[in-house]
């Protein structure tokens, strides 16, 4: 555990299609910069010469951390904050915080330096989102399958219940930033 002067993460949990990526991208787009959860995975992926693919990144997720532990990625992103904080970064986004055993390694890691902020969507706006989106599109039977596992085997219900912010991605993009922006001024980010 250690203190970096002035250092503020928001770190981004939610379901899948619930505008998590819209929400670090506006964030990222201010100049800040970002630690991926999911990259630790497709970056592992990589090495083991696993080819990316919903089932293939399920099932690559699971085995990897029965192998490395349930705190392989959480490891991994706790070094890449202290690396970014030690290079002069104070304002870090943290995109796809999974399960609960991340959600406490971070909050233990950074007490006081870290909000969870869960962005929200109603079902049938991110199986809908799911759908047309350009990268990795998925049917709403995949989706469901997907929410299933991520509530059940990623435990990423948790994180989400416990979150310190609420941002409902419901309305127009305008209104998503305005929420975020707001968080962010409110945590003086």
């Amino acid at each position: 555990m250690s203190h970096h002067e002035n250092l503020k993460i928001l770190a981004f949990v939610g379901l899948t299609g619930s505008g998590k990526s819209t929400a670090v991208e506006h964030f990222t787009n201010k100049g800040y910069p970002k630690v991926y959860f999911g990259g630790i995975i497709y970056e592992a992926m990589a090495e083991a010469g696993v080819e990316k693919g919903e089932h293939n990144e399920k099932t690559f997720r699971l085995e990897i951390r029965e192998k490395e532990g349930n705190d392989f990625v959480v490891k991994r992103i706790i070094d890449q904050v202290h690396k970014l904080s030690d290079a002069g970064q104070h304002r870090i986004i943290a995109d796809g915080l999974y399960t609960w055993d991340e959600y406490k390694a971070l909050k233990h890691e950074f007490p006081g330096e870290i909000t969870i902020v869960a962005v929200t969507a109603p079902k049938h706006l991110r199986y809908g989102w799911l759908e047309t989106r350009e990268d990795r599109p998925q049917t709403p039977q995949i989706s469901a399958e997907r929410d299933t596992n991520e509530i059940e085997t990623m435990q990423k219900g948790g994180p989400i219940a416990a979150a310190d912010f609420f941002v409902t991605n419901s309305e127009n993009i305008e209104h998503f930033y305005e929420q975020l922006d707001a968080i962010a001024e409110h945590v003086e980010f």
